[in-house]
């Protein structure tokens, strides 16, 4: 029986250079090691490996990286949170939007291409 979602698994070039932004991001840095680093919003974790050491190598080192993927992340006052970011020189690639699907999202990439879309529903 089916329990929760637990982690995703990511394969990056950089290991300090991710943990570094995901904690600019505001994720809680669970675990930093030399070969990996977790980055938890709640009981969800983003587990990093860095693609020299790790053995799964097939798919999940396929060129660009992300292709197609997007990790959503709720937030709260969403403008507020994305001027943080800009404060922080952090450089999204997209600036709030209101969507047809009734979010209000923007769009940043982490150091290896993965995109993270910011998202606050719209008519609280």
């Amino acid at each position: 029986m089916l329990k929760k979602l637990d982690s995703l698994t990511i394969l990056v070039t950089d290991i300090s250079k991710t943990a570094k932004f995901y904690r600019e991001l505001g994720f809680a840095i669970a675990e930093e090691t030399k070969e990996k680093v977790s980055a938890a919003l709640g009981e969800f974790q983003l587990d990093f490996y860095d693609e020299k050491t790790v053995q799964i190598k097939n798919e999940a080192g396929a060129k660009p990286k992300g292709l197609g993927i997007y990790i959503n992340v709720n937030v709260e006052n969403i403008d507020t949170y994305y001027q943080s970011l800009l404060d922080k020189g952090l450089k999204p690639s997209s600036i709030p939007r209101d969507w047809p699907w009734g979010n209000r999202e923007f769009v940043i990439r982490d150091p290896d291409g993965y995109k993270l879309v910011f998202c606050e529903k719209l008519g609280k």
